[in-house]
């Protein structure tokens, strides 16, 4: 579980991939401080296990369906990638819940600099654009971000300079893909209104009671 703030920019120094997965090397610094073999590292919003580590860097197997939904599968060396390392108990949840599990990976379309701000417009695939709300929050690279606009299969986001300063959107143009996940709110929202509100999960094809009608009735809109 994660928090969406990036604790610091690591940079990829090596990348080898597989028949089917790959392993990843992360130089960083203040990521290993108390960070052991076995522990999860959001990286570039994904959960992954360090499976060795020394002074400088840690390593991380990514496997075949990762490298499916993620954009690990074009990784370079001297990439830059967002770290977070995963929340405890006793942390502020300063962002919102993101578990690191992609969803979709989504293409940035326009960045626009307005005064000391950033505007980033992104396009993910149509059938993903009922989980993005306005104001509502999505991780982006693993970065908490609040939605600011939302078209067809389109979204804007807002960014403050100090978090286009200090994570890896500083170092993206326009054509480059990101990792999208969305808020897992939205998606729970969706499971029960699909599966009804009394077997959670287990009566797929049941009528909820639970509609766009009963949700405005009740303030949610």
């Amino acid at each position: 579980m994660f928090t969406g703030i990036i604790e610091e920019i690591g940079i990829v120094k090596e990348f080898k991939k597989g028949k089917s997965d790959a392993l990843v090397i992360v130089e960083c610094q203040k990521i290993l401080e108390g960070t052991k073999i076995g522990d999860s590292i959001s990286i570039n919003g994904v959960c992954q296990t360090v499976t060795a580590l020394d002074k400088t860097s840690f390593s991380a197997q990514i496997s075949s369906e990762t490298l499916a939904v993620t954009t690990f599968s074009s990784l370079k060396a001297g990439e830059q990638f967002n770290l977070e390392r995963a929340l405890t108990l006793s942390a502020r949840l300063g962002g919102h819940i993101v578990t690191g599990h992609i969803d979709s990976i989504a293409k940035i379309i326009k960045i626009e600099k307005k005064s000391d701000f950033y505007n980033l417009k992104l396009a993910v695939e149509k059938e993903f654009i009922k989980y993005i709300a306005k104001k509502g929050s999505v991780a982006i690279n693993g970065i908490s971000l609040t939605i600011a606009e939302v078209f067809s299969n389109e979204f804007e986001v807002a960014i403050i300079p100090h978090t286009f300063e200090n994570t890896n959107l500083k170092a993206l143009k326009v054509g480059s893909f990101v990792n999208i996940e969305f808020d897992i709110l939205a998606k729970y929202v969706e499971k029960i209104l699909l599966t009804g509100n009394n077997n959670f999960g287990t009566s797929v094809g049941t009528t909820s009671n639970v509609d766009e009608n009963f949700l405005k009735e009740n303030g949610f809109f």
